[in-house]
């Protein structure tokens, strides 16, 4: 039997752009300006009486949140980056406030849903002239969060702190190894909060030009379907990296083709994998042959998927068996 235990050391901060500081800052940026105008149009759209405003601003806060979380986690990530405490880094962190803050979304629609379908049978006057022009500041500002974001989501490179030594493949681009998926998660969000923005300024506009007054609460309703819909994606998500409910991710496949095409014909007996970081697993992985080749022959050729950050290989040698 002979099992890898060479692998190299893990530097805990790899899971984050820590190469990057200008991701953390300009979000940082985004998080003071969402949440600024998240306040504005919440408190506009109840002193103006504008469902769709009001919910415009709520779901602003879903932005807010995710957004915060990531600064939240690039700060934590810094501070704990050496705490040997952290077996696998602090990105989970980052997981953890994405789950948390999916229930309290979840409730937040449902806070929503319940004042636009009361707002829907007892209607009151709005002030349509001051509720627009919030609601056009609120888009101003989803659109410079979007600029701000743009660089991260395009460009942006994982600085990888682990010494792997990994050959290049052409798997890159399938997996987007090399994008913080966070931050581009939050660049699609920005997004969906430009287009919440703009379904809240044609409900009010048509209110004002048409008098159909009925189009606030009812856009207030579609408010809180769009941020139900968020947070459920996020709590599925988030619970499944909690989990570690990864053995469907398309490395595992990848994985065993490795395995499968190797001309040592070995047979795999075990196989664990699970997610350390953006786009980066471990995989604990067991195997069975006749052939005289050792746990760092399969480390090596393993090494062309560099989303692998953390191989444990054991090998059972056996002069015959059976497939």
């Amino acid at each position: 039997m002979s099992i890898d235990q060479a692998a190299p050391a893990f530097v805990h901060s790899h899971a984050f752009n820590e190469g990057n500081p200008l991701a953390e800052r300009n979000t940082r940026r985004a998080v003071y300006l969402t949440a600024a105008m998240m306040v504005i149009e919440i408190a506009g759209g109840w002193y103006y009486n504008s469902m769709a405003l009001l919910a415009d601003g709520w779901h602003m806060s879903s932005h807010a949140l995710a957004l915060g979380l990531s600064a939240f986690a690039y700060a934590c990530a810094r501070r704990f980056a050496t705490d040997p405490r952290f077996a696998f880094g602090t990105w989970k962190i980052e997981i953890l406030g994405g789950y948390s803050s999916a229930i309290l979304l979840l409730a937040v629609a449902g806070l929503m849903a319940f004042q636009s379908f009361e707002r829907l049978l007892n209607p009151l006057p709005i002030h349509y002239e001051q509720a627009i022009a919030i609601a056009v500041v609120g888009l101003g500002v989803n659109l410079v969060c979007a600029w701000l974001l743009r660089d991260q989501h395009d460009h942006h490179h994982h600085g990888h702190g682990h010494d792997h030594h990994h050959a290049p493949h052409a798997h890159d681009d399938h997996h987007g190894h090399h994008h913080d998926l966070n931050l581009r998660s939050a660049y699609i969000h920005v997004l969906a909060d430009a287009a919440t923005s703009v379904l809240a300024i044609v409900a009010l506009a048509a209110g004002m030009f048409w008098g159909v007054r009925w189009l606030d609460p009812v856009m207030g309703l579609a408010g809180a379907v769009l941020v139900t819909v968020w947070a459920w994606g996020l709590l599925r998500d988030t619970g499944r990296v909690l989990l570690d409910a990864e053995m469907d991710a398309p490395v595992v496949a990848e994985i065993r083709e490795v395995i499968a095409e190797d001309s040592h014909d070995a047979l795999i007996t075990d196989l664990h994998v699970w997610r350390v970081g953006k786009g980066k697993y471990a995989v604990v992985l067991s195997l069975v042959t006749d052939a005289p080749v050792d746990a760092s022959y399969y480390r090596d050729a393993l090494a062309i998927h560099d989303e692998l950050v953390h191989v444990t290989v054991e090998v059972n040698r056996v002069g015959a068996r059976s497939n």
